[in-house]
C-alpha cells in the first residue's frame, strides 16, 4: 500500500489512499449540496405566451334624472321574501325547484328563476346565471359544479331528467342553498330594479319617460311599495324584450309603469299599481294565440296582483 502526500494547508493534510486501502473507521464526510437556483426556461420563439387576463370593471349605469334608489331594511327584506315564497312556491320546499309542464327551462329559487339548458331557445329573460354571479358577488359558498353550470346551462336537458334527479346530491345541494338564502334573493330583484330602470325609461316613449319616473319614485317611496315592485319584476319581467309581446305589446314592469296614472306616494300608488297590472296582463291574454289558452291563468295573476293594493310593512 503507497500513502502520497500531496499537500499540506493549515494543518490539514489532504491524503489520497491507493484503491487496495482498507475501509476506514471514520464516518464518512458530510457533503453539503447547495440547491441550484431555478431555471428559467424561455418560451421558444415559435410560440407566443397567452396575453394576460384582463379584469374587466363593474359596468356604469347611467341613471335617468330623478331616479331615486332608498334602502330595503331588513325588516321589509324578510317580510317581502317570505311574500314572495308564499306567492311562487306556496311556501313549499318542494315547490322551491320545478320544470312546469310545456316549457323548455327549470324554475328554481323563491322567484323561480329562469335556468335554461344549453342550446334552448331562450325566449323568457333567463334569470338565474345572474343569481349564480350574485352569490359569488356576496360570497356566499356554492359548490363547485354551480360556479361551472353558470356557464354550461342547467343541468337537465328537459323536463323527465330533472324529475329524475330529485333524489341526486347536485339537486339536494342546490335546494338547500336556495333555501337558506331566502332574503339575498329578495335583494338581488331589488337591485335588478334599480339597474333596470335605465333601460326601461330608454325604451319607453319620449313622452312617457317622466311619468315612468315619477311613478316608480312613487312606490319607492311609499311604504309596503317595494313589494310590488320586486314581485312583479319577478313575475313577469322587466318587459323589455323583443320576444315578450304579443301584438307587439308586452306585459312587464315598463308596461304596467306606462300604464299608470300620474300619481303620488301612499295608498293611491298601491292602488294605480295593481290596477295597471291587472290591465296589461288582461292585455296579454287578449293579445295571446288562443291555442295558449291563458285565459286560465287570469284568475291566479289578478289575485297575486291584488295583494299589492295593501301595505305588507
Amino acid at each position: 500500500m503507497k500513502v502520497f502526500q500531496l499537500a499540506t494547508f493549515a494543518s490539514v493534510t489532504v491524503i489520497i489512499l491507493s484503491a487496495c486501502q482498507s475501509r476506514s473507521t471514520l464516518p464518512p464526510p458530510v457533503v453539503v449540496i447547495k440547491p441550484k437556483p431555478p431555471e428559467i426556461i424561455e418560451a421558444p420563439a415559435s410560440i407566443t405566451p397567452p396575453p394576460p387576463v384582463a379584469v374587466k370593471p363593474p359596468p356604469v349605469i347611467h341613471y335617468p334624472k330623478g331616479v331615486e334608489r332608498p334602502r330595503l331594511s331588513a325588516y321589509e327584506l324578510r317580510v317581502i321574501s317570505d311574500k314572495i315564497y308564499l306567492n311562487e312556491a306556496s311556501s313549499n320546499p318542494d315547490k322551491l325547484m320545478i320544470w312546469a309542464v310545456g316549457e323548455n327551462f327549470a324554475s328554481v329559487g323563491i322567484g323561480h328563476f329562469i335556468w335554461y339548458p344549453a342550446g334552448e331557445p331562450k325566449r323568457f329573460d333567463e334569470t338565474f346565471p345572474a343569481m349564480i354571479d350574485y352569490f359569488v358577488k356576496n360570497k356566499v359558498a356554492i359548490p363547485s359544479w354551480l360556479v361551472a353550470a353558470r356557464h354550461t346551462g342547467a343541468p337537465w336537458k328537459n323536463k323527465a331528467t330533472f324529475e329524475h334527479a330529485k333524489n341526486d346530491k347536485e339537486f339536494r345541494q342546490l335546494k338547500m342553498l336556495l333555501l337558506n338564502t331566502k332574503e339575498l334573493q329578495t335583494q338581488f330583484f331589488f337591485d335588478r330594479i334599480h339597474e333596470s330602470i335605465p333601460q326601461i325609461v330608454k325604451l319607453a316613449p319620449p313622452q312617457d319617460r317622466k311619468r315612468i319616473i315619477a311613478n316608480y319614485n312613487a312606490l319607492a317611496h311609499t311604504k309596503g311599495g317595494w313589494y310590488p315592485l320586486i314581485d312583479y319584476i319577478n313575475f313577469k319581467g322587466k318587459g323589455t324584450k323583443a320576444s315578450e309581446r304579443y301584438n307587439n305589446q308586452g306585459w312587464g314592469l315598463l308596461q304596467a309603469l306606462q300604464e299608470m296614472q300620474p300619481v303620488e306616494a301612499g295608498a293611491q300608488a298601491l292602488d294605480e299599481f295593481s290596477r295597471a297590472t291587472q290591465a296589461v296582463l288582461e292585455r296579454r291574454v287578449r293579445n295571446s294565440p288562443s291555442a295558449n289558452n291563458e285565459k286560465r291563468w287570469l284568475t291566479g295573476w289578478k289575485n297575486r296582483t291584488s295583494t299589492y293594493r295593501r301595505s305588507l310593512i
